[in-house]
């Protein structure tokens, strides 16, 4: 895989982006300036990152309750983010949707979602719909390890894998299900060796390996582009965070998982492999690399003044933009 500077560097500053955010509003919503549960994806950004690298514009995603990575490395702004996660009529939806709802149909991102699992169908449907009007767009679906125990996850592989629908199911395993270990509730050790049940393929990846999970990601978006079907990606990762910021609130001091675990993980971050990778090759420089950072701490400075800034939405608009079946 060869890959040019330029597109590396967008790749950092997209795990950037991420980064910078989700930390940023983990502190907002700690400092009870954001309404809502929130839940952070700090630790897993280069599964979005090197997806959504290997999308076109015109692809579409699917995402969790745990998505703003996956909203950002889609190309979403971080000023209309922050102002929907501040419930501001700015936001992307108009500051109804939250931070588990946030959707741009512009951008191909087909929303967030607060329902486990409940973003495989849509994706499912999303290439269903592709096939039908002979659109070449390919749908990449998130997903976490807990959602591969939901019944969505089977039927939406077996009806793609049938159809050979132009998909690519990605799963972010982080280990978790909310608080209790995959392990004790899932009978296989790697979801993706599933594939093997619908006989499509299956790889298991370095989920904090941007540069792996880009070039796994290109090969399954080709395949499914060339109308052979689905490909499961599991992305081996883990949330440096809880489940939801704040959790501790309702935990106490109990812990479901180690300190050491934690920090363990944390020598495998995705943004100093990254940087250690630039550094060893020599293709990027340490110069490059800090300009990226300091151009996103400022971008996020501005989204967040804007959101501050912008307004709620009126109360008279309450019932605008809702449907029911």
């Amino acid at each position: 895989m060869d890959l040019g500077k330029d597109q590396m560097l967008e790749m950092y500053r997209a795990m950037t982006r991420i980064r910078l955010f989700e930390a940023r509003v983990r502190d907002l919503a700690t400092a009870n300036e954001i309404p809502g549960f929130v839940h952070v994806s700090i630790g897993e950004e280069a599964s979005a990152t090197g997806v959504c690298a290997a999308l076109r514009p015109t692809d579409r995603i699917t995402s969790t309750h745990r998505g703003h990575g996956h909203l950002i490395a889609k190309g979403g702004r971080l000023d209309r983010m922050m102002a929907e996660i501040f419930g501001k009529r700015t936001g992307y939806c108009k500051g109804k949707g939250g931070s588990m709802h946030i959707v741009d149909f512009a951008l191909g991102i087909l929303g967030a979602n607060g329902i486990v699992g409940g973003g495989l169908p849509i994706a499912t449907g999303s290439a269903l719909a592709a096939v039908v009007a002979q659109r070449d767009e390919v749908t990449a679906c998130f997903f976490g390890d807990g959602a591969s125990n939901e019944g969505t996850f089977h039927e939406s592989l077996n009806l793609a894998a049938v159809w050979k629908l132009p998909v690519v199911y990605v799963c972010e395993n982080n280990g978790y299900g909310e608080f209790t270990p995959m392990r004790t509730v899932t009978s296989v050790t790697d979801i993706a060796v599933r594939a093997q049940g619908y006989g499509i393929p299956g790889h298991v990846i370095d989920g904090n390996d941007v540069l792996e999970v880009y070039r796994c990601a290109s090969e399954a978006i080709a395949r499914a582009r060339a109308g052979e079907g689905p490909t499961l990606i599991e992305c081996k990762t883990y949330r440096w965070e809880g489940h939801v910021v704040g959790e501790q609130a309702f935990l106490g001091k109990a812990s479901y998982r180690s300190e050491q675990e934690v920090a363990e993980w944390k020598t495998r971050c995705p943004l100093i492999r990254f940087e250690k990778f630039a550094a060893e090759s020599g293709k990027i420089g340490v110069a490059e690399l800090e300009k990226i950072r300091v151009e996103t701490a400022a971008e996020l400075e501005a989204a967040v003044k804007f959101a501050r800034d912008s307004p709620l939405p009126d109360p008279a608009e309450v019932t605008d933009d809702v449907f029911s079946g």
